[in-house]
């Protein structure tokens, strides 16, 4: 299955990026990308001809929330690490920063439809039936999930801060 390991050398960025929004950890990302690829495997022959990034994205959110029931949240970072990364010349990092704070204060499922919605670019309908729920829940998660991070003063702050550039 060599078309399988080009697929994933080109398409690992993508889906990280991906599993980021859910989990707002790099290291969480990696094992969610890794745990969906290894289950997507088996499921290659059938996938490449079709569209593999959307199907991997939505295998993305439905094991992020499979793992949220499941697993017993025991690290809780209390402080940021001493020798963190600075800002940068455009601001990316705290950018980065800001929208993990914004985005670690949603409910998973809203997490999952914004991922869904605007990164895997899924339309309510195909969104409602990757999570298995109405799309009237979809625009409802949609609508209080951007509600929140319009919200969110620092997030704000920095959106502010990047258009006067």
């Amino acid at each position: 299955m060599d078309d399988f390991d080009a697929y994933v050398a080109v398409a690992w960025p993508r889906l990280l990026r991906s599993a980021w929004l859910l989990t707002g950890d790099w290291h969480r990302a990696e094992d969610l990308v890794q745990t969906v690829l290894a289950r997507a495997y088996g499921r290659w022959p059938r996938l490449r001809d079709g569209a593999p990034d959307a199907y991997l994205r939505t295998m993305l959110a439905t094991t992020y929330l499979t793992w949220w029931r499941r697993k017993a949240r025991n690290e809780v970072p209390t402080d940021p690490l001493p020798d963190g990364p600075g800002r940068d010349a455009h601001g990316q990092v705290e950018m980065q920063e800001a929208m993990r704070r914004a985005l670690a204060v949603l409910p998973r499922q809203q997490r999952a439809v914004l991922m869904l919605r605007f990164h895997a670019d899924l339309t309510e309908a195909d969104t409602a039936r990757a999570l298995n729920i109405s799309v009237g829940t979809v625009k409802s998660y949609t609508a209080r999930a951007l509600a929140t991070l319009r919200d969110d003063a620092s997030l704000r702050g920095l959106l502010t801060e990047e258009a006067q550039r």
